[in-house]
């Protein structure tokens, strides 16, 4: 739940806190499908639709859509449940970025098969 903090002026909540929670989620999902270490290449897209306020909920939903010999691609969809008295859900934010496998020494590796 963003804070009061993350609010710009208007009171909507920053764009970058929003890209911050994103790759946090994406880079977790790599993370599991790789089984270690990754880093961030690319963020290939992103779009917000309706801005997040204080008080919103959000959820960040992460999903690895296709997986290259070191790297992975993770779709990012981000909700927002406003008015607990009358709940609303609402897609505010998606994303696609695309992540590397890591070994202990920051090269790239190839990532596990799944069934592996």
């Amino acid at each position: 739940m963003p804070m009061p903090k993350e609010e710009n002026v208007f009171g909507d909540i920053f764009g970058g806190w929003v890209m911050a929670h994103v790759d946090v989620a994406g880079g977790l999902e790599a993370m599991r499908r790789s089984r270690g270490r990754v880093a961030t290449v690319a963020v290939n897209a992103f779009q917000f639709h309706q801005p997040i306020s204080s008080g919103d909920l959000v959820s960040f939903y992460a999903e690895v859509i296709n997986v290259g010999r070191t790297s992975m691609t993770v779709a990012v969809q981000v909700f927002a449940e406003r008015h607990p008295s009358n709940p609303v859900f609402v897609k505010v934010t998606e994303a696609t970025l695309t992540y590397v496998a890591l070994d202990a020494d920051g090269n790239k590796r190839d990532v596990p098969r799944e069934n592996a």
